[in-house]
């Protein structure tokens, strides 16, 4: 143990930062996807005069991240079967020679339905 650390007692969260900590934890469990700069714009709307940085050091120390899609969602199943792109290397030069489908999806009361089916020649 160091000399310097021997004597020093730890002070602990005043009582503005742990009704602070109660607000974030509360706000946190209604809208788990708020990161430090969204709960300060809520804690600013609430009223409380307060920085980003004191918000992200309490949601630190209180062990909340914001929940949030992570990188890599798009990585296939290794067992799908990976289709081949049938017009690589082919050369266009005819009109009506490649043709394309666009399916619209529009909202309704109900459900969304897809009524809509183009098919059109590539340029």
């Amino acid at each position: 143990m160091l000399r310097s650390t021997f004597y020093y007692t730890p002070k602990g969260e005043s009582a503005f930062n742990l009704q602070l900590m109660r607000l974030i934890d509360e706000q946190f469990m209604e809208t788990p996807f708020f990161g430090s700069r969204q709960m300060k714009r809520h804690m600013v709307n609430s009223g409380y005069v307060v920085g980003r940085r004191r918000i992200r050091r309490l949601m630190r120390k209180m062990g909340l991240s914001a929940v949030y899609q992570k990188p890599r969602t798009t990585t296939p199943h290794p067992e799908h079967r990976i289709y081949p792109y049938l017009l690589r290397g082919l050369r266009i030069d005819l009109p009506n020679q490649v043709w394309c489908t666009d399916i619209t999806y529009i909202p309704m009361k109900t459900s969304l339905r897809s009524i809509w089916a183009m098919a059109k020649p590539l340029p």
